[in-house]
């Protein structure tokens, strides 16, 4: 709870600054703020799934590489085809849980190690993104046949986005999956110390494989908020180099990339921070060309923090 607390600190000094220095305080705007709110919903989605997958001392590179290629195939069924949007939505959905399923099936029966195996996700799932769509954007013009669906995802209820609410379903649910029940005292457990875990009984195999089905049915419904929040998909640009900031938002929140830590709590403020950093950006007239080198930094600053509380910690058992 110490990380949550001190995350949640640097939120509000963060909040303060940008009202301060943002031109003519338009940091707490109400535009500024729905906006902000509509990013956190976005992004905060799949990077709970990222969350989940790091605890168990995994990555998954391929995230925005699966949202083009979702998007696309998307855009086609709906537009091109004009196939029912429940069909063509609950198909874009189990494509999505198909590929993690599909990654965690390589990583705990094939052996093979998650960066390798995500990595290479990254470049072929956007390659295939590009073939089946020719290489053009796929857009959903005035959202013919499925406007009420676009409306959804796109609109807002009692003045905040639909984006926010779902984020905050989605981490209701998460909280209970992975702090109130067995399955996230297990994750836990494999990401600490996989073959004690696998030795005491628990099947490390199935809870890892779940981590990234998980993350496959959350990456969907960000790509689906994403997609129209666009109303286009380019195959070879469209959520480009998402995966940082679920990972970014994981390791702000406390998530260790040794696996075996991180909380709920802790990866809503990541995602809430790592998005006012980048709206700060913005705002201030930073050049829009260092968002990565924001990324960058925070990623590095978490990594750095995690290995020095590491670093401390037999020490601090010694002297007790």
């Amino acid at each position: 709870m110490k990380k949550e607390l001190g995350i949640f600190v640097l939120l509000v000094v963060l909040c303060a600054l940008g009202w301060a220095l943002s031109p003519e305080h338009s940091f707490l705007s109400q535009a500024n703020v729905y906006n902000l709110l509509y990013q956190v919903g976005m992004f905060g989605i799949f990077s709970l799934g990222m969350g989940l997958v790091i605890i168990t001392g995994g990555i998954d590179l391929s995230v925005g590489s699966v949202m083009a290629l979702q998007g696309v195939v998307l855009g086609m069924m709906l537009n091109d085809k004009g196939w029912p949007w429940p069909i063509a939505v609950a198909l874009s959905i189990l494509l999505c849980i198909a590929l993690g399923a599909f990654n965690g099936f390589l990583i705990t029966r094939v052996k093979m190690q998650p960066f390798i195996v995500t990595l290479c996700g990254l470049l072929f799932y956007r390659g295939v993104a590009r073939f089946v769509s020719n290489d053009e954007t796929k857009g959903f013009g005035e959202a013919t046949g499925f406007l009420g669906v676009a409306n959804f995802f796109k609109g807002k209820f009692l003045g905040v986005p639909t984006a926010f609410w779902l984020l905050i379903i989605v981490a209701a649910l998460m909280w209970v999956l992975l702090h109130r029940s067995i399955f996230g005292r297990y994750l836990y457990a494999a990401g600490r110390n996989e073959d004690a875990a696998r030795y005491s009984g628990i099947g490390t195999r199935g809870i890892i494989s779940s981590a990234y089905i998980v993350l496959g049915f959350l990456t969907a419904i960000s790509g689906i908020l994403f997609a129209f929040y666009t109303n286009s998909v380019s195959p070879s640009g469209h959520a480009n180099s998402y995966e940082l900031y679920g990972v970014a938002a994981a390791v702000l929140g406390g998530c260790s990339l040794r696996g075996g830590e991180g909380s709920v709590l802790g990866i809503i403020f990541g995602a809430f921070l790592l998005q006012i950093l980048q709206n700060l950006v913005n705002l201030l007239g930073i050049p829009s060309s260092l968002n990565f080198a924001v990324m960058g930094a925070v990623i590095l600053l978490g990594v750095l923090a995690d290995q020095l509380i590491k670093n401390r910690t037999p020490r601090v058992k010694a002297a007790a």
